[in-house]
């Protein structure tokens, strides 16, 4: 196995994330009729620290925010061995005719974020909904699930994993790609 490659880290992953807000900023104003739902497990850092940009840049402390768990709309669900402990959800706002920006760290195979979409529409009927990745790996996709806002591109094999680093699990900010 290779020494994992740094895609992104440091100051580069920083500009990323301010890019990522201000496209979402070009794209929703004020959020006024917008909010920001990171996919449980691993999207709610991204959207966490998006959220909190946002909120800087904009002046405010009006932008809703929530988390949301997909694990019983996966279509494997049923096919683990041992017992599924759901992550926690906080969604305490309607979704009824608000824009959603759906966020998750990476984009694989899109079985996840059809996942996170089922589990949404149990909440209500968004007025539309937008995906935003940090990393798309775009060439292993097995349904068609493009997102919206994409922090880097990066063209994989299945033989190999994309994982991100957050400061609050892993101590820093990166992204590397690692044979397995």
């Amino acid at each position: 196995m290779s020494a994992p490659i740094v895609l992104l880290s440091g100051a580069k992953f920083e500009v990323t994330l301010d890019r990522l807000c201000y496209q979402l900023i070009e794209n929703h104003k004020s959020f006024e009729n917008t909010a920001l739902i990171g996919l449980q497990p691993r999207g709610i850092y991204l959207a966490k620290a998006l959220h909190k940009r946002l909120l800087a840049i904009l002046k405010t402390n009006n932008i809703l925010y929530g988390e949301l768990d997909a694990t019983f709309h996966r279509d494997d669900f049923r096919s683990h061995k041992g017992p599924l402990i759901p992550s926690t959800q906080s969604l305490n706002f309607q979704m009824e005719g608000i824009n959603i920006i759906l966020v998750d760290d990476v984009l694989f195979t899109g079985r996840t974020i059809r996942a996170g979409m089922d589990a949404l529409l149990d909440y209500g009927r968004p007025e539309k909904i937008e995906l935003l990745v940090l990393v798309d790996r775009r060439y292993n996709r097995q349904l068609p699930i493009e997102p919206n806002y994409i922090g880097i591109s990066v063209d994989t094999r299945a033989s190999q994993k994309v994982k991100v680093n957050w400061e609050a699990t892993e101590g820093n900010n990166s992204v590397k790609l690692m044979s397995i």
